[in-house]
This record gives structure tokens, sequence and C-alpha cells, in this order.
């Protein structure tokens, strides 16, 4: 109870400090999440910010527009953005969008004063988001001591300077025939060297050749496997030559005359 008293004397007698809103506007932080504006010339239609959405507030359309071939190439198709809108009455300020745009085509602006009476006028679409890009703080300074981006130093880096062969020297009389006596030699040991591996390529055609030509190897038969039984003759000539059921005859007998009418005809 007596800390609580004291709360309270030590505020009532401080100096209050009351910031006169809407007269005196609030020193906000440059990265305060107030409105995502949106820099349309930057915006490639990728839908990377629509998919990542999580409450599914960004609406894109598009179409494909044919640019025309210049000299000696062919025509080029690209996406024309036509209708972008964020509704910011299902918006939750994640910042995501932002975050995976890949072009730099959306940005956080501090601007908070954008209330309707309607809630339906609070579907923001591409030229009123357009138009907050205006609000945009410019990015903060580089501290002391810090590397300039690689676009700045790139384009402050002198060029090369082009790397030209020398003259070549004056050569006299000796030293131009010494030189082209090299050359031939050059040139018939390049030949030898041809000829030479030409020969051990034909070499190796006829030997594979050959390999192919020759029969396959019988595989070698294991302990455990044994040739297969054939049947016996007798057995072998009803299958090939009499029907099933009748008994082969032998060549040296006479036919054998049945008992009854079969055997009189």
């Amino acid at each position: 109870m007596a800390k609580g008293l004291a709360v309270t004397m030590r505020h009532m007698l401080r100096k209050s400090e009351t910031q006169q809103y809407p007269e005196v506007h609030p020193d906000l932080p440059a990265r305060s999440r107030g409105v995502i504006a949106l820099v349309e010339e930057n915006c490639t239609v990728c839908m990377l910010c629509a998919r990542e959405c999580p409450d599914w507030c960004i609406y894109i359309d598009s179409h494909k527009e044919t640019l025309p071939a210049p000299e000696g190439g062919r025509p080029r198709a690209r996406n024309v953005l036509d209708r972008f809108a964020i509704d910011f009455s299902l918006c939750m300020y994640c910042g995501i969008c932002i975050e995976v745009c890949p072009f730099d085509a959306l940005f956080w602006s501090p601007e908070f004063e954008y209330a309707e009476y309607d809630i339906r006028d609070l579907l923001h679409e591409k030229d009123r988001l357009g138009e907050w890009a205006a609000t945009v703080p410019p990015p903060p300074a580089h501290e002391v001591g810090a590397e300039s981006p690689k676009e700045l130093s790139a384009g402050s880096r002198p060029a090369p300077a082009r790397r030209t062969a020398p003259p070549a020297p004056v050569k006299g009389p000796a030293e131009g025939a010494s030189v082209a006596q090299e050359a031939a030699q050059e040139a018939a040991q390049e030949t030898a060297r041809d000829t030479a591996q030409e020969t051990a390529r034909e070499a190796a055609r006829e030997t594979a050749g050959e390999a192919a030509r020759r029969p396959a190897a019988e595989p070698a038969k294991g302990p455990e496997s044994r040739p297969r039984r054939e049947p016996p003759r007798a057995m072998r000539d009803i299958r090939s030559i009499r029907p099933p059921g009748s008994l082969p005859r032998n060549a040296g007998s006479p036919p054998q005359k049945k008992d009854g009418p079969e055997g009189e005809r």
C-alpha cells in the first residue's frame, strides 16, 4: 500500500509531457511500419509477395506483351503489371512481402494516417500505393569506416589497359632461312605423329573386330550341374512319329492280324 501511494505521489508532483497530436506529429523512427509503398517500375510480376503473404491480402493481375525484335534478333515477351492492390484491413504488417521482393519494389513508409470510415476503402490500388513511395525516407548513411557499395567501387575503378602484342623483330636472311627449316622440321614431326596415331587406331579396330567375331566361350559347368537326361529311343519315336497311346512296330515283324471283324478287313 505504501509503495503504491509513493508511486502516485511521485507522478502527481512531476510535470506531465503531452504531445499535441495532430498539431504536433510524433517523431517516428525511419523503419516504422506504417504503410507499404510500391515502386511500379521495379515490379516484374514475379508473384513472390502474393505467394508468401500469410493473410492473402495482395492481389496482382498482369498480361504478357511482346516487344518488337531488334535488327537481327527475335521478339521478346515481358509481363506488364495491370493491378497491384493491398487490403490493409487484412494485413498484419509482418513485412514478409517486403523482405522476399527480389527487385526492391516494396518499401515501408512511416505514414500511418490513412484511417477510413468504410472498411472497403482500405483496399489500396497501385496508384495510391505509388503515392506512398514519396513518403519513404532515404536509407541511412553508412557507418564510419564501412566499405562502399560494390556498384560505386566498380564504377570508379579505372578501365584496364588493353594489351597489345609486341612488334615482331626484323629478321635477316640467315635468320629467316633457319626459321623456315625449323618450321619444315616441325611439320614433318607432326605428320609422322599423326601417321603413328592412325596406325595405332587401325590396329585397335582390327583387334576389336576379331574379338567380336570369336564365338562366345561356353559357361563352365559346376560340380552340381548335371547333363540333361534324354528319353530312350522308343519313347522318342513315339513322341515324334506315333500319336499318343500307340506302340511302335518292329521293322522285321509282319503286321499282326486282329481278331474279330476288324481283322478280316
